[in-house]
């Protein structure tokens, strides 16, 4: 326990000798790329990444922080972006669940495992390919194909049954009577 102790005494002491070097041209560093608002959040997240990191951290630590507080940034101008989108999507889709068809894919879609659910709505509504579902759920492309194949083949008869159950007709075309 003793060594344990020393050790985090050891990292907080390297940070803390760092660290207020880091702070002010990383502030400016930020100040002259983003609003104020995301130059602290991505400085915040950067002097983490360092304290995490702080045994890697070089001799001089500025430029290597420099790298840091970019990626985040990025990180964080992607995770903007996406929210942007999120919110447009949001605004154009009506409130309600729409016409009874889509009421009917509702109820299908609840009746779904959550991740058959899940995965088609990567595909169908953020218009996803295996490949990018692959990567989204953390699995190889194939098994994305292969699990989309299934849970579209799951839902296609949750909605022919919610048709059957309603009192629609299926065609009848190729049966005798």
């Amino acid at each position: 326990m003793c060594l344990a102790g020393a050790v985090d005494e050891s990292r907080r002491d390297r940070f803390e000798a760092v660290a207020p070097g880091l702070v002010d041209p990383l502030r400016r560093f930020l100040a002259r790329r983003t609003d104020a608002a995301t130059a602290d959040d991505v400085l915040a997240e950067t002097l983490l990444v360092c304290w995490r990191r702080v045994a890697e951290l070089p001799d001089d630590p500025l430029p290597w922080a420099y790298g840091v507080a970019r990626n985040c940034l990025r990180n964080a101008e992607r995770s903007a972006r996406r929210q942007e989108r999120v919110a447009a999507r949001l605004a154009a889709e009506p409130a309600d669940p729409g016409p009874p068809d889509d009421l009917a894919l509702h109820e299908a879609l609840a009746q779904l495992r959550p991740d058959d659910a899940e995965l088609l709505r990567l595909w169908a509504w953020e218009q996803l390919t295996p490949a990018e579902i692959a990567v989204v759920l953390d699995i190889t492309a194939n098994a994305a194909s292969i699990r989309l194949h299934r849970a579209r083949e799951k839902l296609k008869d949750r909605l022919r049954k919610t048709a059957d159950a309603s009192g629609h007709e299926g065609s009848r075309e190729g049966r005798k009577p």
